[in-house]
This record gives structure tokens, sequence and C-alpha cells, in this order.
């Protein structure tokens, strides 16, 4: 089984671990860096310096193309047709993103070059959503209450005995009329019990003051 190749591996390095993996990767390395640099030789005999060098080397040419595709309007106005500097941003665009494949490939050549090993990413399945009505573990379970409408609630009203709801409050005034009759007669009859035992009172106080009127006269 060959070694694992990651996304981005540039084409022409053979695998990592491979025979030639090291020559090809110089190849290709010096291809990145200035053609100054082949004449170095330290560079041949320590890939992993090439790498570094190369890897500064692409960065800083990401980093210039980005500065050079926010100024080119401003520099390149005035100089060239509005339609010239179009077809110039369009050419930052492309070159930007091959600039940008570059560093990364240079990357993954030096990690290889230091020996890492490159192993794919499994994506891990996405968890099965849960049921709406789904309970946490461990939690008593929800109680439903029947649902209530109109003049319904939690308790019962508390009507006088005979009749509930809007039934009592039909029969409320009729009630309160028979007892008001019912009353009456209890009413009456203990305002002439109090007035008997009024008179009766008034009645004992005027024979005992004539009783004292009769006791001084004989004396």
């Amino acid at each position: 089984m060959g070694a694992y190749i990651p996304p981005g591996w540039p084409a022409g390095v053979h695998p990592p671990g491979s025979e030639d993996f090291e020559s090809t990767a110089v190849g290709w390395l010096l291809d990145v860096v200035p053609p100054d640099y082949r004449l170095h030789g330290v560079l041949r005999r320590y890939p992993v310096a090439l790498a570094a060098l190369a890897r500064y080397h692409s960065k800083a040419c990401v980093e210039g193309a980005r500065q050079g595709y926010r100024a080119a309007r401003t520099e390149l106005a005035g100089a060239l047709p509005p339609h010239a500097i179009d077809t110039v941003l369009a050419a930052y665009r492309k070159e930007g993103a091959r600039l940008a494949a570059t560093a990364e490939a240079v990357d993954l050549v030096e990690h290889a070059l230091r020996g890492e090993v490159f192993t794919p990413k499994m994506n891990l399945p996405s968890a099965a959503p849960e049921p709406q009505n789904a309970e946490p573990e461990g939690t008593e379970p929800k109680r439903t209450e029947p649902r209530r409408t109109g003049r319904q609630s939690a308790e019962p009203e508390r009507t006088e005995p005979g009749g509930t709801g809007s039934e009592a409050a039909e029969q409320g005034p009729a009630r309160a009329k028979a007892e008001q009759k019912a009353a009456a007669p209890r009413t009456a009859k203990a305002k002439t019990a109090e007035q008997k035992a009024a008179g009766a009172k008034a009645g004992a106080r005027r024979n005992s003051a004539g009783r004292g009127r009769s006791d001084l006269a004989r004396t």
C-alpha cells in the first residue's frame, strides 16, 4: 500500500517515504525559488533548508500580489485605460490563486522532509437529530394536563350548595329574594320580642317608683 498523499501535494514530487521523494522534492523546490538559489550547493545537501527558504519566498510572493492588487487602481489610474486596469486586476487574481497554492504545497513538502507522516482525515458522521419531544435522561416525564378552555380553572368554582358555575349565577338573584322573604318574619318577631321586653322593663320601673312614693306618703 502506497503512502498517503494529502490534498495540494505538488505534481512531480514522489510520495513521502518513496525512494525518489527527496530528489524530486529538491528539484521542485528549486523551481519555486529564484534561479540564483541553484548556485548554493548547501541547499541541495540539506533539502530542509531549501524548503524553509522556499516557504518564506512563496509567502512573500503571495503578500506582494495582495498588496499590488489593492493598490492597482490608484497606482495605474491615468497611466492605463480603465479596461486595461481591469485586465491587470484579473491577472492578479489568477496569479494570486496560483501563488497561494504553491505556498501551501511548499508547506506540505517541508513537513514531509522533516519526517512528518500524513494520515487521511476521516469525516465523522453527523449525529442523528434528536426527536423534538425527546427528553434528557434522568429527568421526570412532563405531566400533561387537560387543556382548559372558557371559564374552567384549576380549582372548581366555590358556590353555594345546590348549584355550580353558570347555574348558580342564574339562580343567585331568585335565591337572595327568597332568603330575604324568609328572613323578614324572623326579623319582625325579633323586633316585637324586643319591644315587649322593653315595655316590661319600663312598667317594672314605673311600679317601683309608685311603690316608693306610696311608702313616703305613709311615713
